[in-house]
Protein backbone atom coordinates (compact mmCIF):
# COMPACT_ATOMS: atom_id res chain seq x y z
CA UNK A 1 0.00 0.00 0.00
CA UNK A 2 1.38 3.38 -1.04
CA UNK A 3 1.94 5.84 1.79
CA UNK A 4 0.01 9.08 1.81
CA UNK A 5 2.45 11.94 1.14
CA UNK A 6 3.06 14.53 3.84
CA UNK A 7 1.22 17.76 2.95
CA UNK A 8 0.17 19.49 6.16
CA UNK A 9 1.63 19.50 9.66
CA UNK A 10 0.78 21.13 12.97
CA UNK A 11 3.05 22.72 15.56
CA UNK A 12 2.52 23.87 19.15
CA UNK A 13 4.49 25.10 22.15
CA UNK A 14 3.60 23.80 25.58
CA UNK A 15 4.72 24.33 29.19
CA UNK A 16 6.88 27.22 30.35
CA UNK A 17 8.23 29.69 27.81
CA UNK A 18 11.93 30.19 27.16
CA UNK A 19 14.22 32.00 24.71
CA UNK A 20 14.42 30.17 21.37
CA UNK A 21 10.87 28.92 20.98
CA UNK A 22 10.19 31.27 18.07
CA UNK A 23 13.42 30.19 16.39
CA UNK A 24 12.17 26.57 16.52
CA UNK A 25 8.83 27.59 15.00
CA UNK A 26 10.68 29.50 12.29
CA UNK A 27 12.89 26.48 11.60
CA UNK A 28 9.85 24.19 11.30
CA UNK A 29 7.93 26.55 9.00
CA UNK A 30 10.89 27.31 6.72
CA UNK A 31 11.96 23.67 6.42
CA UNK A 32 8.33 22.68 5.72
CA UNK A 33 8.03 25.41 3.07
CA UNK A 34 11.05 23.95 1.27
CA UNK A 35 9.06 20.72 0.98
CA UNK A 36 5.87 22.58 0.01
CA UNK A 37 4.08 21.53 3.18
CA UNK A 38 1.43 23.64 4.87
CA UNK A 39 1.86 24.45 8.57
CA UNK A 40 -0.82 25.18 11.16
CA UNK A 41 0.20 26.53 14.56
CA UNK A 42 -2.07 25.70 17.50
CA UNK A 43 -2.30 28.50 20.06
CA UNK A 44 -1.96 28.10 23.82
CA UNK A 45 -0.33 24.70 23.67
CA UNK A 46 -2.37 21.51 23.54
CA UNK A 47 -5.43 23.49 24.67
CA UNK A 48 -5.69 24.85 21.13
CA UNK A 49 -6.52 21.36 19.86
CA UNK A 50 -9.77 21.01 21.79
CA UNK A 51 -12.96 23.07 21.94
CA UNK A 52 -12.73 25.91 21.20
CA UNK A 53 -10.10 24.90 18.63
CA UNK A 54 -7.59 27.69 18.07
CA UNK A 55 -4.96 27.75 15.34
CA UNK A 56 -3.34 29.98 12.74
CA UNK A 57 -1.70 29.31 9.41
CA UNK A 58 2.04 29.88 9.36
CA UNK A 59 4.01 30.71 6.24
CA UNK A 60 7.65 31.59 5.65
CA UNK A 61 6.98 35.27 5.02
CA UNK A 62 4.88 35.70 8.14
CA UNK A 63 7.49 34.28 10.51
CA UNK A 64 10.56 35.84 8.89
CA UNK A 65 11.36 38.23 11.76
CA UNK A 66 10.57 36.12 14.84
CA UNK A 67 13.96 34.49 15.48
CA UNK A 68 15.17 37.20 17.87
CA UNK A 69 11.87 37.36 19.81
CA UNK A 70 11.57 35.88 23.27
CA UNK A 71 8.53 33.90 24.33
CA UNK A 72 6.38 32.23 21.67
CA UNK A 73 4.12 33.73 19.03
CA UNK A 74 1.76 30.77 19.49
CA UNK A 75 1.32 31.24 23.23
CA UNK A 76 1.72 28.48 25.77
CA UNK A 77 0.31 27.21 29.04
CA UNK A 78 1.09 24.76 31.81
CA UNK A 79 -2.51 24.71 33.03
CA UNK A 80 -5.79 23.33 31.73
CA UNK A 81 -7.01 19.97 30.54
CA UNK A 82 -3.65 18.65 29.40
CA UNK A 83 -1.79 19.15 32.69
CA UNK A 84 0.84 16.43 32.69
CA UNK A 85 2.19 16.64 36.23
CA UNK A 86 0.52 15.89 39.54
CA UNK A 87 3.40 16.47 41.93
CA UNK A 88 7.14 16.26 42.22
CA UNK A 89 8.28 14.29 39.19
CA UNK A 90 4.96 12.44 38.78
CA UNK A 91 3.05 12.27 35.50
CA UNK A 92 -0.70 12.33 34.95
CA UNK A 93 -2.72 10.24 32.54
CA UNK A 94 -4.62 12.49 30.13
CA UNK A 95 -8.33 11.49 30.01
CA UNK A 96 -9.24 9.35 27.00
CA UNK A 97 -12.00 11.79 25.99
CA UNK A 98 -9.52 14.67 25.77
CA UNK A 99 -7.09 12.61 23.67
CA UNK A 100 -9.93 11.54 21.38
CA UNK A 101 -11.07 15.13 20.86
CA UNK A 102 -7.51 16.18 20.01
CA UNK A 103 -7.31 13.35 17.48
CA UNK A 104 -10.61 14.42 15.92
CA UNK A 105 -9.24 17.96 15.54
CA UNK A 106 -6.04 16.62 14.03
CA UNK A 107 -7.88 14.48 11.50
CA UNK A 108 -10.54 17.12 10.78
CA UNK A 109 -7.85 19.64 9.78
CA UNK A 110 -6.24 17.08 7.48
CA UNK A 111 -2.93 17.07 9.33
CA UNK A 112 -0.32 14.43 8.70
CA UNK A 113 1.92 15.04 11.73
CA UNK A 114 2.21 17.20 14.85
CA UNK A 115 5.36 18.87 16.19
CA UNK A 116 5.18 19.24 19.98
CA UNK A 117 7.71 21.62 21.53
CA UNK A 118 7.95 21.19 25.28
CA UNK A 119 9.71 19.86 28.34
CA UNK A 120 9.42 16.62 30.27
CA UNK A 121 5.73 17.01 31.13
CA UNK A 122 4.70 18.30 27.70
CA UNK A 123 6.55 15.49 25.94
CA UNK A 124 4.86 12.97 28.23
CA UNK A 125 1.58 14.34 26.86
CA UNK A 126 2.96 14.09 23.31
CA UNK A 127 3.72 10.42 23.93
CA UNK A 128 0.11 9.86 25.00
CA UNK A 129 -1.10 11.59 21.83
CA UNK A 130 1.16 9.31 19.80
CA UNK A 131 -0.32 6.28 21.54
CA UNK A 132 -3.80 7.65 20.79
CA UNK A 133 -3.07 7.62 17.07
CA UNK A 134 -1.63 11.08 16.32
CA UNK A 135 1.75 10.94 14.52
CA UNK A 136 3.93 13.07 16.80
CA UNK A 137 7.49 14.41 16.75
CA UNK A 138 8.86 16.11 19.87
CA UNK A 139 11.26 19.01 20.31
CA UNK A 140 12.90 19.25 23.76
CA UNK A 141 12.44 22.58 25.53
CA UNK A 142 13.65 23.39 29.02
CA UNK A 143 15.91 26.12 30.31
CA UNK A 144 16.83 23.74 33.15
CA UNK A 145 18.67 21.56 30.59
CA UNK A 146 17.41 18.50 32.46
CA UNK A 147 15.92 16.32 29.70
CA UNK A 148 17.44 12.92 29.11
CA UNK A 149 18.66 11.81 25.67
CA UNK A 150 19.91 15.25 24.62
CA UNK A 151 23.14 16.94 25.67
CA UNK A 152 21.64 20.43 25.51
CA UNK A 153 18.31 22.18 25.11
CA UNK A 154 17.76 25.67 23.73
CA UNK A 155 17.00 28.38 26.28
CA UNK A 156 19.62 27.12 28.72
CA UNK A 157 22.44 29.22 27.32
CA UNK A 158 20.28 32.36 27.41
CA UNK A 159 19.25 31.67 31.02
CA UNK A 160 22.86 31.18 32.07
CA UNK A 161 23.78 34.46 30.36
CA UNK A 162 21.14 36.25 32.46
CA UNK A 163 22.62 34.77 35.65
CA UNK A 164 26.17 35.73 34.66
CA UNK A 165 25.11 39.29 33.82
CA UNK A 166 23.28 39.59 37.15
CA UNK A 167 26.31 38.34 39.08
CA UNK A 168 28.58 40.79 37.25
CA UNK A 169 26.32 43.62 38.40
CA UNK A 170 25.84 42.32 41.94
CA UNK A 171 29.56 41.79 42.53
CA UNK A 172 30.16 45.53 42.31
CA UNK A 173 27.53 46.53 44.86
CA UNK A 174 28.44 43.62 47.18
CA UNK A 175 32.08 44.69 47.23
CA UNK A 176 31.21 48.35 47.70
CA UNK A 177 29.14 47.61 50.81
CA UNK A 178 31.07 44.52 51.98
CA UNK A 179 27.88 42.49 51.83
CA UNK A 180 27.01 38.85 51.53
CA UNK A 181 24.80 38.42 48.46
CA UNK A 182 22.52 35.42 47.83
CA UNK A 183 21.19 34.98 44.28
CA UNK A 184 18.32 32.54 43.74
CA UNK A 185 18.02 31.01 40.26
CA UNK A 186 15.76 28.47 38.59
CA UNK A 187 16.39 24.76 38.98
CA UNK A 188 13.66 22.65 40.56
CA UNK A 189 15.32 19.24 40.36
CA UNK A 190 18.54 19.98 38.46
CA UNK A 191 21.25 22.51 39.21
CA UNK A 192 22.62 23.13 35.72
CA UNK A 193 21.72 26.85 35.63
CA UNK A 194 23.15 27.47 39.11
CA UNK A 195 26.31 25.49 38.33
CA UNK A 196 27.08 27.09 34.97
CA UNK A 197 25.80 30.54 35.88
CA UNK A 198 27.70 30.53 39.17
CA UNK A 199 30.90 29.28 37.60
CA UNK A 200 30.67 31.78 34.73
CA UNK A 201 29.72 34.65 37.02
CA UNK A 202 32.42 34.15 39.62
CA UNK A 203 30.25 32.90 42.49
CA UNK A 204 31.98 31.94 45.73
CA UNK A 205 29.41 29.29 46.70
CA UNK A 206 26.94 27.32 44.58
CA UNK A 207 24.09 25.31 46.09
CA UNK A 208 22.28 22.80 43.87
CA UNK A 209 19.58 20.13 44.40
CA UNK A 210 22.02 17.29 43.73
CA UNK A 211 24.33 18.24 46.62
CA UNK A 212 22.38 18.90 49.86
CA UNK A 213 24.27 21.52 51.85
CA UNK A 214 25.07 21.89 55.54
CA UNK A 215 24.46 25.31 57.04
CA UNK A 216 27.39 25.02 59.42
CA UNK A 217 29.75 24.34 56.50
CA UNK A 218 28.40 27.32 54.57
CA UNK A 219 28.66 29.61 57.59
CA UNK A 220 32.24 28.56 58.25
CA UNK A 221 33.10 29.12 54.60
CA UNK A 222 31.81 32.70 54.77
CA UNK A 223 33.67 33.37 58.03
CA UNK A 224 36.90 32.00 56.56
CA UNK A 225 36.57 34.31 53.57
CA UNK A 226 36.15 37.31 55.89
CA UNK A 227 39.22 36.28 57.89
CA UNK A 228 41.18 35.91 54.64
CA UNK A 229 40.42 39.51 53.70
CA UNK A 230 37.51 39.04 51.29
CA UNK A 231 35.00 41.80 51.91
CA UNK A 232 32.06 40.15 50.17
CA UNK A 233 30.71 36.70 49.33
CA UNK A 234 28.45 35.73 46.43
CA UNK A 235 26.21 32.68 46.89
CA UNK A 236 24.19 31.25 43.99
CA UNK A 237 21.39 28.88 45.00
CA UNK A 238 19.02 26.87 42.82
CA UNK A 239 15.37 27.11 43.89
CA UNK A 240 15.34 23.34 44.46
CA UNK A 241 18.43 23.25 46.67
CA UNK A 242 17.87 22.13 50.23
CA UNK A 243 19.73 21.81 53.47
CA UNK A 244 20.58 18.30 54.59
CA UNK A 245 17.62 16.84 56.47
CA UNK A 246 15.31 19.74 55.53
CA UNK A 247 12.43 20.16 53.07
CA UNK A 248 12.33 22.31 49.94
CA UNK A 249 11.53 26.00 50.33
CA UNK A 250 8.07 26.65 48.88
CA UNK A 251 5.88 29.70 48.40
CA UNK A 252 2.66 27.72 48.78
CA UNK A 253 1.73 24.60 50.72
CA UNK A 254 -0.72 23.29 48.10
CA UNK A 255 -0.28 22.25 44.48
CA UNK A 256 -0.90 24.73 41.69
CA UNK A 257 -3.11 24.03 38.68
CA UNK A 258 0.01 22.74 36.94
CA UNK A 259 0.28 20.03 39.55
CA UNK A 260 3.58 21.19 41.05
CA UNK A 261 4.36 22.91 44.31
CA UNK A 262 5.61 26.45 43.62
CA UNK A 263 9.18 26.64 44.83
CA UNK A 264 10.84 29.85 45.96
CA UNK A 265 12.15 31.65 48.97
CA UNK A 266 15.33 29.69 49.55
CA UNK A 267 17.44 32.76 48.68
CA UNK A 268 15.74 34.99 51.22
CA UNK A 269 15.84 32.29 53.89
CA UNK A 270 19.55 31.75 53.32
CA UNK A 271 20.34 35.46 53.47
CA UNK A 272 18.54 35.84 56.81
CA UNK A 273 20.21 32.74 58.28
CA UNK A 274 23.70 33.68 57.06
CA UNK A 275 23.45 37.25 58.35
CA UNK A 276 22.38 35.97 61.77
CA UNK A 277 25.19 33.39 61.89
CA UNK A 278 28.03 35.50 60.49
CA UNK A 279 27.11 39.03 61.51
CA UNK A 280 27.73 40.19 57.95
CA UNK A 281 25.01 42.22 56.27
CA UNK A 282 23.27 40.08 53.66
CA UNK A 283 20.91 40.71 50.74
CA UNK A 284 18.98 38.30 48.54
CA UNK A 285 17.95 38.58 44.89
CA UNK A 286 15.62 36.19 43.06
CA UNK A 287 16.10 36.30 39.29
CA UNK A 288 12.89 34.37 38.69
CA UNK A 289 11.33 34.82 35.28
CA UNK A 290 14.06 37.17 34.12
CA UNK A 291 15.79 33.92 33.14
CA UNK A 292 12.90 32.96 30.87
CA UNK A 293 12.41 36.22 29.05
CA UNK A 294 14.18 38.34 26.50
CA UNK A 295 16.19 37.78 23.36
CA UNK A 296 17.74 34.32 22.88
CA UNK A 297 21.51 34.03 22.64
CA UNK A 298 23.19 33.25 19.32
CA UNK A 299 23.84 29.68 20.47
CA UNK A 300 20.16 29.18 21.36
CA UNK A 301 18.99 30.64 18.04
CA UNK A 302 21.23 28.26 16.14
CA UNK A 303 20.34 25.19 18.21
CA UNK A 304 16.62 26.01 18.08
CA UNK A 305 16.74 26.42 14.30
CA UNK A 306 18.52 23.08 13.97
CA UNK A 307 15.89 21.48 16.19
CA UNK A 308 13.06 22.88 14.06
CA UNK A 309 14.67 21.58 10.88
CA UNK A 310 15.40 18.29 12.63
CA UNK A 311 11.73 17.88 13.54
CA UNK A 312 10.69 18.30 9.90
CA UNK A 313 13.36 15.80 8.89
CA UNK A 314 11.99 13.23 11.36
CA UNK A 315 8.48 13.73 9.91
CA UNK A 316 9.82 13.31 6.39
CA UNK A 317 11.43 10.04 7.49
CA UNK A 318 8.18 9.09 9.28
CA UNK A 319 10.03 8.57 12.54
CA UNK A 320 6.99 9.36 14.65
CA UNK A 321 7.09 9.00 18.39
CA UNK A 322 10.62 10.39 18.38
CA UNK A 323 12.15 13.54 19.84
CA UNK A 324 14.82 15.70 18.26
CA UNK A 325 18.06 15.35 20.22
CA UNK A 326 21.52 16.88 20.26
CA UNK A 327 24.24 14.33 20.95
CA UNK A 328 27.93 14.38 20.03
CA UNK A 329 27.43 17.68 18.14
CA UNK A 330 24.81 16.07 15.88
CA UNK A 331 21.04 16.71 15.73
CA UNK A 332 19.19 13.43 15.34
CA UNK A 333 16.26 11.66 16.95
CA UNK A 334 15.54 9.38 19.89
CA UNK A 335 12.31 7.74 21.13
CA UNK A 336 10.32 10.16 23.30
CA UNK A 337 9.83 7.32 25.79
CA UNK A 338 13.59 7.29 26.44
CA UNK A 339 13.72 11.05 26.98
CA UNK A 340 10.96 11.50 29.56
CA UNK A 341 10.38 10.11 33.00
CA UNK A 342 13.96 10.37 34.26
CA UNK A 343 15.58 13.79 34.49
CA UNK A 344 19.20 14.51 33.56
CA UNK A 345 20.67 15.93 36.73
CA UNK A 346 24.12 17.15 37.70
CA UNK A 347 26.52 14.38 38.69
CA UNK A 348 28.16 15.61 41.92
CA UNK A 349 31.38 13.99 40.76
CA UNK A 350 31.39 15.48 37.25
CA UNK A 351 34.29 17.45 35.83
CA UNK A 352 32.44 20.79 35.99
CA UNK A 353 31.76 20.41 39.72
CA UNK A 354 35.37 19.30 40.22
CA UNK A 355 36.61 22.36 38.33
CA UNK A 356 34.44 24.63 40.49
CA UNK A 357 35.81 23.07 43.65
CA UNK A 358 39.34 23.50 42.29
CA UNK A 359 38.90 27.26 42.11
CA UNK A 360 37.61 27.43 45.67
CA UNK A 361 33.85 27.35 45.11
CA UNK A 362 31.95 25.91 48.07
CA UNK A 363 28.99 23.54 47.59
CA UNK A 364 28.14 23.49 51.28
CA UNK A 365 29.06 19.85 51.76
CA UNK A 366 32.69 20.08 52.85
Amino acid sequence: MKRKPIKKIGVLTSGGDCPGLNAVIRGVVRAAAEREWEVLGFTDGYEGMITPVRYRRLDAAGIDDIMAMGGTILGTTNKGRFVAKVGEGNKAVIPRAILSEARETFEGLGLDALVCIGGDGSLSTALQLQEAGIPVVGVPKTIDNDLNATAMTFGFDSAVAVVVDALDRLHTTARSHKRLMVVEVMGRHAGWIALHGGLGGGADAILIPEIPYRMDKLVQFVKNRTQDGFGSTMVVVAEGAKEQGKKLATKEAKLRDAGEVRLGGIGEQLAVALEAATGQEARSVSLGHLQRGGTPSALDRILATRFGVGAVRLIEQRRFGQMVSYLRYHVGGVPIAKAVGTLRTVDPGCETVAAARSVGICFGDD
